[in-house]
């Protein structure tokens, strides 16, 4: 699909939004528990500490099982990761970290489960650092986003074996970010998130109004918050591939929140001054 045309869809669904928004990798039994609706305990299977990873949880857009205003049915089927808006599309998670220069492209895996594909980067210039992204079936965001909440309160703790290096994903990973429709809007967690390991977590939240809604799950759970939003927004791949570029950096919240504005406005021409009002930081 061409670009021009993606950003004429979604100049559109921003619109009608605003009318309502309706090693070993054995090691993964945790992910079956929570599949199962057992609680999900901690883990402390050993991995490389010298190796730093981000970790992506992407729940596909899907019309027929999220509250969405539905996008045109080749892009919102939530079992089609090829061509789905937030993986397969020019500016999903997918399509566009393996274009960026920032990123080299190891492997996909499918999981399985409610993730139906793992993608694993490795950084051009930074030689430890690693970046994973899951995509989830878009009928099973509520386990996308419980999966995500755990991970970044540290309860839900796991490694991946990349070629005989052994990472850290989940909660332990030192980013984690959350891409797609806030189902927060329409469903009820029963969960709760406590941060019982004293360590802090980055998160980055592209949602609609997502401060509002991952916020109180998130108040014990020991994070910091470097970019989420305030309101409507198109939750896409440039605006946290930007943004990690900044924190691979060092850069302060601030800084780092500043590079998403930048780029949402980049590409959505909203005016920067208003991508800053969405795009924020921090309590």
């Amino acid at each position: 699909m061409a670009f021009n045309y993606l950003r004429t869809v979604l100049a559109a669904l921003a619109l009608l939004a605003s009318f309502g928004c309706k090693k070993n990798i054995s090691s993964e039994s945790p992910i079956m528990a929570a599949r199962q609706g057992k609680t999900v305990e901690k883990t402390a299977a050993p991995y490389d500490t010298g190796t730093k990873t981000i970790h992506i949880f992407v729940a596909l857009c899907d019309n027929k099982y999220q509250g969405i205003v539905p996008v045109p049915a080749g892009i919102g089927n939530g079992q089609d990761p090829n061509n789905n808006l937030y993986w397969g599309c020019g500016y999903g998670i997918r399509t566009y970290f393996k274009k960026s220069k920032d990123w080299k492209f190891l492997k996909s895996t499918k999981p399985g489960g409610h993730i139906l594909e793992r993608l694993v980067f490795k950084h051009a210039t930074k030689p430890n650092q690693y970046l994973v992204a899951d995509a989830y079936d878009g009928q099973f965001i509520k386990e996308c986003i419980t999966d995500f909440l755990n991970s970044s309160a540290g309860n839900r703790n796991e490694t991946l074996d990349i070629n005989g290096t052994v990472i850290g994903i989940g909660g332990n990973a030192q980013l984690l970010s959350y891409i797609g429709h806030d189902g927060l809007m329409d469903f009820e967690l029963d969960d709760t998130f406590k941060n019982t390991d004293g360590k802090k977590r980055d998160v980055i939240i592209l949602a609609c109004f997502s401060k509002s809604y991952f916020g109180p799950h998130l108040e014990e759970a020991n994070v910091n918050p470097v970019v989420w939003s305030s309101h409507l927004m198109a939750p896409e791949a440039y605006i946290v591939h930007d943004a990690i570029t900044g924190y691979l950096e060092g850069e302060t919240n601030e800084q780092v929140r500043t590079r998403a504005a930048k780029a949402y406005n980049k590409y959505q021409k909203c005016g920067e001054k208003a991508a800053r009002k969405l795009l924020i930081t921090g309590w």
